[in-house]
């Protein structure tokens, strides 16, 4: 299983992004996908996930203003965040948990800063 992470960049405070992320190769009917994050100096810690039956989980931090969705024709999944602060700012990581295997895609940065 081969992830691939796209969509950071830099934007100011209160502004956009969607980060994608598509994986090809086969994976357990039920399965997690999740976008991770870790900013300079921290641990990598959980955004959100979505499981194969899109129930969703936010970490508090960004609930309200970011969204997981998932687009199982396309095998992708994506994370609209919204609001941005600058303590969004981090390099950002896609998860798939397929039974008892983990898969991550490489990272993409996101820079939040006026």
């Amino acid at each position: 299983v081969q992830l691939q992470a796209s969509g950071g960049g830099l934007v100011q405070p209160g502004e956009s992004l969607r980060l994608s992320c598509a994986f090809s190769g086969s994976i357990s009917s039920f399965n997690i996908m999740g976008w991770y994050r870790q900013a300079p100096g921290k641990q990598r810690e959980l955004v959100a996930h979505i499981t194969s039956s899109s129930s969703t989980m936010y970490a508090d931090s960004v609930k309200g203003r970011f969204t997981i969705s998932r687009d199982n024709a396309k095998n992708t999944v994506y994370l609209q965040m919204s609001s941005l602060k600058p303590e969004d700012t981090a390099v950002y990581y896609c998860r798939v948990q397929s039974g008892l295997n983990y898969y991550w895609g490489q990272g993409t940065q996101v820079t939040v800063s006026s």
